[in-house]
């Protein structure tokens, strides 16, 4: 199985673009994810929607907003994230991680979240 990070943008207004990637693949939808990180006394989040793994090609898509909306309860980011959930049934999981900038690589970051995933259970293991 092929399981890849697609990287939308840093989540400013690329998160509109993640929910309407929910709205079209409500049926493919496996998890949101909330991941959060701290950087320079700041924290951030990413916004992650994984998909349930293609059929022909046996390929996973995870979507993501990395690190650009500033973590806060009261983010209408975040809220409008929440909300896509549960108008399909499915809640957010959070997860704390380490800032990308902490990684020499962006591959070994995205190895990293893709390990996390896998030790939780989130995706499937390498089989």
């Amino acid at each position: 199985m092929i399981q890849r990070f697609i990287e939308l943008g840093e989540g400013y207004s690329d998160i509109y673009e993640l929910l309407e990637i929910v709205n079209r693949n409500q049926d493919r939808i496996q998890h949101f994810l909330l991941m959060k990180t701290e950087e320079n006394k700041s924290e951030f989040c990413s916004l992650v929607v994984i998909l349930k793994a293609t059929q022909t090609g046996n390929f996973q898509p995870l979507y993501i907003c990395k690190e650009g909306i500033p973590y806060k309860e009261n983010s209408q980011r975040i809220q409008l994230f929440r909300e896509a959930a549960q108008q399909i049934g499915k809640s957010v999981i959070e997860l704390e991680v380490r800032p990308s900038s902490s990684f020499a690589d962006p591959n070994l970051f995205y190895q990293y979240l893709i390990g996390i995933l896998r030790m939780n259970r989130y995706i499937l293991p390498l089989g």
